[in-house]
């Protein structure tokens, strides 16, 4: 299985559509928040794709009716998304990898802070895949993938 990972696009469709074009026989694409105007413009253009793609809401998608955290299982896993504004990410994981132990969920995904970051750490795979279109860490736009299968869990990020 493979789950494509995006966030915060700010209105950057080009970005959001290069992401996604690239990575269509993905079985998932989770957008984390930030990007819902472009992300329902895709969605209409490329219908096809839409039974595919999850999108949480961001502190950016106002009036969205996403949902502010989802769980996904995954084969011998679950997944917790959420764009992580009110989780307090910027400042500390640990009120967001309490909920993935809360929920049951190992492999935890979030955004907001436009920063990549990808590490296992007690026992949780947590991934932010950066932005795809305004970075603020001195990297490229980026977007991150996650292979799992009965071998294990592969999580990466790459560069739009």
């Amino acid at each position: 299985m493979r789950i494509i990972v995006l966030s915060d696009s700010h209105g950057n469709y080009p970005a959001l559509e290069s992401v996604i074009m690239r990575n269509t026989d993905a079985d998932w694409i989770f957008h984390l928040g930030d990007g819902e105007r472009e992300l329902d413009r895709f969605v209409l253009s490329h219908e096809i794709l839409a039974p595919k793609i999850i999108h949480v809401a961001g502190n950016c998608d106002f009036r969205s009716l996403s949902p502010e955290v989802f769980t996904l299982p995954a084969l011998d896993h679950k997944i917790l998304a959420a764009h992580g504004h009110q989780l307090g990410v910027k400042g500390s994981l640990e009120r967001i990898k309490s909920l993935a132990r809360q929920n049951g969920c190992d492999i935890v995904l979030y955004g907001h802070t436009h920063c990549r970051f990808c590490s296992f750490e007690d026992g949780l795979y947590i991934m932010n895949p950066g932005s795809c279109s305004c970075p603020r860490d001195g990297s490229k736009p980026s977007f991150g993938h996650i292979d799992i299968s009965p071998a294990g869990v592969v999580t990466n990020i790459a560069d739009v």
